[in-house]
């Protein structure tokens, strides 16, 4: 094989169109734009362009709040923390952490932080240093003889009292 005799395979590429070269192309004079119009002219974007009909995007009601301050928290469950002490993967001697967590393969990205939840059955006695854990969680972990740490305590606790001071402000001057 040589350089002059490479080429693309069979139907690979395609030649442009060449508009506006005359009747016989079927691409001449309007170049296959039409008769005027909107769209015959250019500079056209019309992206949810109804006719003039209010578009469906602006007929449809707003619904909804997203809070961008809330916190994104991502769950382990009590049997994932088993099944991984049972493996090997977490060491119940030491502390277990969010990056002990994710170094243990339970979870990828630790995000906001890691909030423990009650499936499952805990065996092996546990400290744990997460961010939250739900009531049943708790009683688990106590149950099996370990214990759950809040980290950022100390925050959550001044803000929860900044809540009720607010609310109490509210209240008092009536409004």
């Amino acid at each position: 094989m040589k350089l002059n005799e490479i080429k693309d395979n069979e139907g690979a590429t395609r030649a442009r169109k060449r508009l506006g070269r005359g009747i016989g192309s079927g691409l001449g004079k309007t170049s296959g734009k039409g008769h005027k119009g909107q769209r015959a002219r250019s500079g056209v974007a019309l992206h949810a362009f109804e006719g003039g009909q209010m578009p469906l995007h602006r007929r449809m009601p707003k619904r909804g709040f997203t809070n961008k301050w809330a916190k994104n928290f991502v769950e382990v469950n009590l049997d994932q923390l088993q099944k991984a002490v049972d493996s090997g993967r977490i060491d119940p001697a030491n502390p277990v952490d969010a990056k002990v967590i994710s170094a243990a393969g339970i979870l990828k990205r630790t995000r906001d932080g890691v909030r423990i939840l009650g499936r499952g059955e805990l065996k092996a006695k546990l400290e744990l240093v997460v961010a939250g854990a739900s009531k049943s969680a708790r009683e688990a972990v106590e149950k099996a003889g370990g214990s759950i740490t809040i980290e950022n305590a100390e925050k959550v606790e001044a803000a929860e009292a900044r809540k009720t001071k607010r609310g109490r402000k509210a209240t008092e001057t009536g409004a």
